[in-house]
């Protein structure tokens, strides 16, 4: 490849490039890619394509997508996620602490753990009565605004079959419980930049979220309080502010934690 050493190039082995060429283009987009664009884009015969989409998938280090058929990343790389994620949450902290202080009410961190939102990090509210969960809670897509936020990032079929695996039980007399109303709710939450649960995951309950990449993985923040301590007209604040959180965090998670850290001080 150009740019590459002399001496790196003449130690260079065809077969180990492409592998490389093949995940590096594969980890680039989060739902993956199919068979057809990995020769085209590697510039691989198809049945070549194949088998060494084969050896990775044996290895876990791609998976098939069963609603789609496209290759994506696998959990071979699960370690690796695990490190990224501790990265992330530790950057999101300073941010969400702030965020508690300034609003005085739980800030949530959560990704996309299989069929539903996990919390990665939450900062609790000083006061007594407060909303919250604990770290490595995992709650439903469809009643969460942070499960709202991560899903109107994803493409449809994959939302459907997140939803169809895990269901759409009813929480509270405002949940969504049924597929064409929250892909009406999704395109709600992609025109105004933020998901609102309203009372839909617990009835005395309202929280708002925004989606954050993290680096190719599907994740939000959220600020969740008693539905009396936050009324619908402070909504558009608090996404406001959410929003430049993520702004400032997807700068962060894009550069080396060095700098991030000699920059912070």
């Amino acid at each position: 490849m150009a740019g590459r050493a002399p001496e790196a190039a003449s130690y260079s082995i065809r077969a180990v490039q492409r592998v490389c060429d093949i995940l590096d283009l594969i980890q680039a987009e989060r739902e993956g890619f199919s068979l057809s664009q990995v020769a085209e884009v590697v510039g691989l015969p198809r049945s070549s394509a194949f088998r060494y989409l084969a050896t990775l998938e044996d290895r876990r280090y791609v998976e098939r997508n069963g609603v789609t058929g496209s290759y994506q990343i696998g959990p071979a790389f699960l370690p690796l996620q695990a490190q990224q994620l501790a990265v992330m949450a530790d950057r999101a902290r300073v941010h969400m602490v702030r965020l508690r202080d300034r609003f005085e009410e739980t800030i949530n961190f959560g990704m996309l753990d299989g069929n539903r939102v996990s919390y990665l990090e939450i900062i609790e509210s000083n006061r007594s009565m407060r909303l919250s969960a604990r770290r490595g809670d995992r709650d439903p897509l469809h009643c969460t605004a942070l499960g709202k936020a991560i899903a109107s990032t994803l493409p449809w079929e994959q939302i459907r079959s997140l939803l169809e695996a895990d269901g759409m039980p009813r929480r509270t007399e405002h949940t969504i419980t049924d597929l064409d109303t929250f892909a009406e709710e999704l395109e709600r939450t992609r025109a105004q930049g933020y998901a609102l649960d309203n009372g839909e995951n617990e009835a005395d309950g309202r929280c708002v979220a925004v989606p954050l990449d993290a680096g190719g993985l599907p994740a939000s923040l959220s600020l969740s309080a008693p539905a009396t301590r936050f009324p619908l007209d402070h909504v558009d604040e608090v996404a406001e502010a959410l929003r430049e959180v993520v702004d400032h965090l997807t700068d962060e998670l894009a550069t080396p934690a060095s700098t991030a850290s000699g920059s912070s001080a």
